[in-house]
Protein backbone atom coordinates (compact mmCIF):
# COMPACT_ATOMS: atom_id res chain seq x y z
CA UNK A 1 0.00 0.00 0.00
CA UNK A 2 0.86 3.66 -0.23
CA UNK A 3 0.42 4.97 3.30
CA UNK A 4 0.23 8.70 3.95
CA UNK A 5 1.34 9.87 7.38
CA UNK A 6 2.98 12.90 8.91
CA UNK A 7 6.25 12.81 10.83
CA UNK A 8 4.78 13.57 14.25
CA UNK A 9 6.48 11.10 16.59
CA UNK A 10 9.93 10.11 15.40
CA UNK A 11 10.47 7.03 17.56
CA UNK A 12 7.06 5.56 16.76
CA UNK A 13 7.44 6.27 13.05
CA UNK A 14 10.85 4.60 13.05
CA UNK A 15 9.13 1.32 13.90
CA UNK A 16 6.13 1.86 11.62
CA UNK A 17 8.16 2.50 8.44
CA UNK A 18 10.00 -0.82 8.85
CA UNK A 19 6.95 -2.54 7.31
CA UNK A 20 6.42 -3.72 3.75
CA UNK A 21 4.55 -0.66 2.47
CA UNK A 22 5.48 2.63 0.85
CA UNK A 23 5.29 5.50 3.30
CA UNK A 24 4.57 9.02 2.04
CA UNK A 25 5.86 11.73 4.37
CA UNK A 26 4.77 15.29 3.54
CA UNK A 27 7.52 17.90 3.45
CA UNK A 28 6.84 21.64 3.54
CA UNK A 29 9.92 23.86 3.36
CA UNK A 30 9.60 27.35 4.77
CA UNK A 31 11.88 30.40 4.81
CA UNK A 32 15.54 29.53 5.26
CA UNK A 33 14.85 25.86 4.66
CA UNK A 34 12.89 25.43 7.89
CA UNK A 35 10.28 22.69 8.15
CA UNK A 36 7.11 23.08 10.17
CA UNK A 37 4.78 20.49 11.74
CA UNK A 38 2.73 20.20 8.53
CA UNK A 39 5.75 18.80 6.69
CA UNK A 40 8.79 17.60 8.63
CA UNK A 41 9.52 14.91 6.05
CA UNK A 42 12.05 12.21 6.88
CA UNK A 43 13.76 12.06 10.24
CA UNK A 44 17.27 13.42 10.64
CA UNK A 45 18.26 11.63 13.86
CA UNK A 46 16.67 8.22 13.16
CA UNK A 47 17.51 5.66 10.49
CA UNK A 48 14.56 5.18 8.10
CA UNK A 49 14.46 2.94 5.01
CA UNK A 50 14.14 4.25 1.45
CA UNK A 51 10.49 3.14 1.37
CA UNK A 52 9.77 6.13 3.63
CA UNK A 53 9.96 8.97 1.13
CA UNK A 54 9.28 12.65 1.19
CA UNK A 55 6.55 14.24 -0.93
CA UNK A 56 5.55 17.85 -1.29
CA UNK A 57 1.82 18.73 -1.22
CA UNK A 58 2.02 19.27 -4.98
CA UNK A 59 3.62 15.86 -5.58
CA UNK A 60 1.08 14.22 -3.28
CA UNK A 61 -1.72 15.03 -5.73
CA UNK A 62 -0.12 12.65 -8.23
CA UNK A 63 0.24 9.79 -5.74
CA UNK A 64 -2.34 7.02 -5.57
CA UNK A 65 -2.72 7.06 -1.79
CA UNK A 66 -4.38 3.92 -0.39
CA UNK A 67 -4.79 4.91 3.25
CA UNK A 68 -3.93 7.75 5.62
CA UNK A 69 -2.79 7.38 9.22
CA UNK A 70 -4.02 10.53 10.95
CA UNK A 71 -2.34 11.65 14.18
CA UNK A 72 -3.78 15.14 14.69
CA UNK A 73 -7.12 16.72 13.84
CA UNK A 74 -5.07 19.09 11.66
CA UNK A 75 -4.28 16.11 9.40
CA UNK A 76 -7.95 15.88 8.44
CA UNK A 77 -7.81 19.44 7.10
CA UNK A 78 -4.58 18.82 5.21
CA UNK A 79 -5.95 15.72 3.47
CA UNK A 80 -8.97 17.72 2.31
CA UNK A 81 -6.80 20.62 1.17
CA UNK A 82 -4.02 18.66 -0.51
CA UNK A 83 -5.87 15.65 -1.91
CA UNK A 84 -9.45 16.91 -2.20
CA UNK A 85 -10.63 13.74 -0.45
CA UNK A 86 -12.56 13.19 2.78
CA UNK A 87 -10.80 10.83 5.23
CA UNK A 88 -13.07 7.96 6.19
CA UNK A 89 -15.29 8.45 3.16
CA UNK A 90 -13.20 9.01 0.00
CA UNK A 91 -9.95 7.80 1.57
CA UNK A 92 -9.60 4.95 4.07
CA UNK A 93 -8.25 6.34 7.34
CA UNK A 94 -7.10 5.41 10.83
CA UNK A 95 -6.59 7.90 13.65
CA UNK A 96 -3.49 6.95 15.64
CA UNK A 97 -3.77 8.25 19.21
CA UNK A 98 -0.32 8.61 20.79
CA UNK A 99 -1.27 10.58 23.87
CA UNK A 100 -2.85 9.82 27.18
CA UNK A 101 -5.99 11.94 27.67
CA UNK A 102 -5.61 15.38 29.18
CA UNK A 103 -2.21 16.15 27.68
CA UNK A 104 -3.32 18.53 24.94
CA UNK A 105 -4.98 21.95 25.39
CA UNK A 106 -8.73 21.58 25.15
CA UNK A 107 -8.70 17.88 26.03
CA UNK A 108 -10.97 18.34 29.02
CA UNK A 109 -10.60 16.78 32.45
CA UNK A 110 -9.52 13.18 33.01
CA UNK A 111 -11.28 10.72 33.19
CA UNK A 112 -14.02 12.54 31.24
CA UNK A 113 -11.82 13.44 28.27
CA UNK A 114 -13.75 12.99 25.05
CA UNK A 115 -11.69 12.02 22.04
CA UNK A 116 -11.88 14.55 19.14
CA UNK A 117 -13.07 11.75 16.79
CA UNK A 118 -15.65 10.43 19.26
CA UNK A 119 -18.58 11.57 17.10
CA UNK A 120 -17.34 9.78 13.97
CA UNK A 121 -18.02 6.12 13.24
CA UNK A 122 -16.13 6.03 9.92
CA UNK A 123 -12.56 6.37 11.23
CA UNK A 124 -11.27 3.85 13.78
CA UNK A 125 -9.06 5.10 16.61
CA UNK A 126 -5.91 3.06 17.19
CA UNK A 127 -4.66 3.65 20.72
CA UNK A 128 -1.06 2.79 21.60
CA UNK A 129 -1.90 1.45 25.07
CA UNK A 130 -4.93 -0.19 26.71
CA UNK A 131 -4.73 2.55 29.35
CA UNK A 132 -5.36 5.24 26.75
CA UNK A 133 -8.30 3.38 25.24
CA UNK A 134 -9.78 2.92 28.72
CA UNK A 135 -9.42 6.53 29.83
CA UNK A 136 -10.66 8.28 26.71
CA UNK A 137 -14.37 8.64 26.07
CA UNK A 138 -14.26 7.28 22.52
CA UNK A 139 -17.96 7.85 21.81
CA UNK A 140 -19.19 6.19 18.58
CA UNK A 141 -15.74 5.68 17.12
CA UNK A 142 -14.57 2.07 16.73
CA UNK A 143 -11.38 1.51 18.69
CA UNK A 144 -8.50 -0.89 18.81
CA UNK A 145 -5.17 -1.07 20.62
CA UNK A 146 -1.91 -1.65 18.80
CA UNK A 147 0.83 -1.59 21.38
CA UNK A 148 4.24 -0.17 20.58
CA UNK A 149 6.88 -1.98 18.61
CA UNK A 150 10.59 -1.32 18.94
CA UNK A 151 13.40 -1.73 16.42
CA UNK A 152 15.63 -3.88 18.61
CA UNK A 153 18.89 -2.01 19.33
CA UNK A 154 20.37 -5.23 20.74
CA UNK A 155 21.42 -6.22 24.23
CA UNK A 156 24.11 -3.60 24.80
CA UNK A 157 23.99 -2.99 28.53
CA UNK A 158 27.32 -2.70 30.33
CA UNK A 159 26.27 -0.55 33.29
CA UNK A 160 29.91 0.47 33.61
CA UNK A 161 29.02 3.96 34.82
CA UNK A 162 27.43 4.13 38.27
CA UNK A 163 24.98 6.77 37.09
CA UNK A 164 21.23 7.01 36.49
CA UNK A 165 19.86 7.79 33.02
CA UNK A 166 16.66 9.71 32.29
CA UNK A 167 15.20 10.42 28.84
CA UNK A 168 12.72 13.28 28.55
CA UNK A 169 11.73 15.92 26.03
CA UNK A 170 11.07 19.54 26.99
CA UNK A 171 11.19 19.01 30.76
CA UNK A 172 11.33 22.75 31.48
CA UNK A 173 8.10 23.39 29.60
CA UNK A 174 6.34 20.17 30.64
CA UNK A 175 7.51 20.23 34.26
CA UNK A 176 5.54 18.06 36.64
CA UNK A 177 3.93 16.11 33.80
CA UNK A 178 7.27 14.44 33.01
CA UNK A 179 8.47 14.46 36.62
CA UNK A 180 11.12 17.17 36.15
CA UNK A 181 10.49 18.31 39.72
CA UNK A 182 11.59 14.86 40.94
CA UNK A 183 15.08 15.22 39.49
CA UNK A 184 16.53 16.94 42.59
CA UNK A 185 15.51 13.95 44.70
CA UNK A 186 17.05 11.55 42.20
CA UNK A 187 20.25 13.60 41.95
CA UNK A 188 20.60 13.44 45.73
CA UNK A 189 21.12 9.67 45.55
CA UNK A 190 22.87 9.28 42.19
CA UNK A 191 24.68 11.25 39.52
CA UNK A 192 22.22 11.69 36.66
CA UNK A 193 22.46 11.96 32.87
CA UNK A 194 19.40 13.52 31.20
CA UNK A 195 18.96 12.84 27.48
CA UNK A 196 16.36 14.47 25.22
CA UNK A 197 15.22 17.60 23.46
CA UNK A 198 14.64 21.04 24.94
CA UNK A 199 16.84 20.64 28.02
CA UNK A 200 18.16 24.21 28.18
CA UNK A 201 17.36 25.88 31.51
CA UNK A 202 16.70 22.64 33.40
CA UNK A 203 19.44 23.29 36.00
CA UNK A 204 18.16 26.78 36.70
CA UNK A 205 14.49 25.82 36.81
CA UNK A 206 14.94 23.09 39.43
CA UNK A 207 18.12 24.18 41.21
CA UNK A 208 20.13 21.23 39.92
CA UNK A 209 23.86 20.93 40.56
CA UNK A 210 25.71 20.77 37.23
CA UNK A 211 28.23 18.49 38.92
CA UNK A 212 25.47 15.95 39.63
CA UNK A 213 23.22 16.33 36.59
CA UNK A 214 24.63 16.29 33.05
CA UNK A 215 22.50 17.23 30.02
CA UNK A 216 22.74 15.54 26.60
CA UNK A 217 20.59 17.61 24.24
CA UNK A 218 19.00 15.86 21.25
CA UNK A 219 21.56 13.16 20.45
CA UNK A 220 20.99 10.88 17.44
CA UNK A 221 19.11 7.76 18.48
CA UNK A 222 22.00 5.36 17.91
CA UNK A 223 24.37 7.52 19.94
CA UNK A 224 21.84 7.83 22.74
CA UNK A 225 21.36 4.07 22.91
CA UNK A 226 25.12 3.55 23.16
CA UNK A 227 25.35 6.04 26.02
CA UNK A 228 22.25 4.80 27.84
CA UNK A 229 23.64 1.26 27.90
CA UNK A 230 26.72 2.46 29.81
CA UNK A 231 24.61 3.83 32.67
CA UNK A 232 23.77 1.55 35.58
CA UNK A 233 20.01 2.14 35.76
CA UNK A 234 17.23 3.72 33.73
CA UNK A 235 14.86 5.99 35.68
CA UNK A 236 11.40 6.93 34.40
CA UNK A 237 9.96 9.70 36.62
CA UNK A 238 7.04 10.56 34.33
CA UNK A 239 3.72 11.23 36.03
CA UNK A 240 1.33 11.40 33.11
CA UNK A 241 1.94 10.49 29.51
CA UNK A 242 1.45 7.64 27.14
CA UNK A 243 3.94 4.81 27.54
CA UNK A 244 7.37 6.30 26.84
CA UNK A 245 9.18 4.63 23.97
CA UNK A 246 12.48 5.51 25.61
CA UNK A 247 11.49 3.26 28.52
CA UNK A 248 10.89 0.35 26.14
CA UNK A 249 14.14 1.07 24.31
CA UNK A 250 16.05 1.01 27.61
CA UNK A 251 14.47 -2.35 28.42
CA UNK A 252 15.51 -3.67 24.99
CA UNK A 253 19.07 -2.55 25.74
CA UNK A 254 18.98 -4.70 28.88
CA UNK A 255 18.80 -1.91 31.47
CA UNK A 256 17.14 -2.30 34.87
CA UNK A 257 14.17 0.04 35.26
CA UNK A 258 13.09 2.26 38.15
CA UNK A 259 9.81 3.95 37.30
CA UNK A 260 6.75 5.74 38.64
CA UNK A 261 3.77 3.38 38.69
CA UNK A 262 1.57 5.55 36.50
CA UNK A 263 -0.43 5.05 33.29
CA UNK A 264 0.73 1.93 31.38
CA UNK A 265 4.07 1.44 33.19
CA UNK A 266 2.63 -1.08 35.64
CA UNK A 267 1.76 -3.37 32.72
CA UNK A 268 4.98 -2.84 30.78
CA UNK A 269 7.53 -3.43 33.54
CA UNK A 270 7.31 -6.81 35.29
CA UNK A 271 8.40 -7.18 38.92
CA UNK A 272 11.72 -8.83 38.12
CA UNK A 273 12.72 -6.10 35.64
CA UNK A 274 13.18 -3.38 38.25
CA UNK A 275 11.18 -1.39 40.76
CA UNK A 276 7.86 0.38 40.05
CA UNK A 277 6.19 2.49 42.72
CA UNK A 278 4.21 5.68 43.31
CA UNK A 279 6.55 6.50 46.21
CA UNK A 280 9.65 8.44 45.17
CA UNK A 281 11.48 7.27 48.29
CA UNK A 282 11.04 3.65 47.23
CA UNK A 283 12.38 4.50 43.78
CA UNK A 284 15.44 6.30 45.15
CA UNK A 285 16.21 3.32 47.41
CA UNK A 286 16.08 1.08 44.36
CA UNK A 287 18.47 3.38 42.49
CA UNK A 288 20.91 3.16 45.42
CA UNK A 289 20.66 -0.62 45.36
CA UNK A 290 21.43 -0.88 41.66
CA UNK A 291 24.32 1.58 41.91
CA UNK A 292 25.98 -0.63 44.53
CA UNK A 293 24.91 -4.09 43.33
CA UNK A 294 25.96 -4.60 39.73
CA UNK A 295 24.78 -8.22 39.69
CA UNK A 296 21.26 -7.26 40.75
CA UNK A 297 21.21 -4.55 38.11
CA UNK A 298 22.32 -6.95 35.38
CA UNK A 299 19.76 -9.60 36.34
CA UNK A 300 16.93 -7.06 36.34
CA UNK A 301 18.11 -5.75 32.98
CA UNK A 302 18.00 -9.23 31.44
CA UNK A 303 14.44 -9.68 32.70
CA UNK A 304 13.53 -6.26 31.30
CA UNK A 305 14.88 -7.16 27.88
CA UNK A 306 13.07 -10.51 27.80
CA UNK A 307 9.78 -8.84 28.71
CA UNK A 308 10.21 -6.08 26.15
CA UNK A 309 11.05 -8.48 23.32
CA UNK A 310 8.01 -10.60 24.11
CA UNK A 311 5.46 -7.80 24.34
CA UNK A 312 6.90 -4.96 22.26
CA UNK A 313 8.74 -6.78 19.50
CA UNK A 314 8.70 -5.32 15.99
CA UNK A 315 7.17 -8.35 14.13
CA UNK A 316 4.02 -8.32 16.28
CA UNK A 317 3.67 -4.55 15.91
CA UNK A 318 3.96 -4.60 12.11
CA UNK A 319 1.61 -7.58 11.85
CA UNK A 320 -1.04 -5.82 13.94
CA UNK A 321 -0.83 -2.75 11.72
CA UNK A 322 -1.06 -4.84 8.55
CA UNK A 323 -4.29 -6.37 9.86
CA UNK A 324 -5.79 -2.97 10.68
CA UNK A 325 -4.75 -1.35 7.39
CA UNK A 326 -6.18 -4.35 5.55
CA UNK A 327 -9.49 -3.98 7.34
CA UNK A 328 -9.94 -0.26 6.65
CA UNK A 329 -8.99 -0.59 2.97
CA UNK A 330 -11.02 -3.75 2.31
Amino acid sequence: MKVLLWHVHGSWTTAFVQGRHEYLLPVVVGPGGSRGPDGLGRARTWDWPASAREVTPEQLRDEDVDVVVLQRTRDLELVREWLGREPGRDLPAVFLEHNAPGLEPGDGPVPHTRHPLADRADIPIAHVTPFNELFYDNGRAPTTVIEHGIVDPGERYTGELARAAVVTNEPVRRGRTVGADLLPGLAAVAPVDVFGMGLAGLHERYGLDAGRVALHDDPPQAAMHAELARRRVYVHPVRWTSLGLSLLEAMHLGMPVVALATTEVVEAVPADAGVVSTRPGVLWDAVRTYLHDEDAARLAGKAARAAALERYGLPRFLSDWDVLLGEVTR
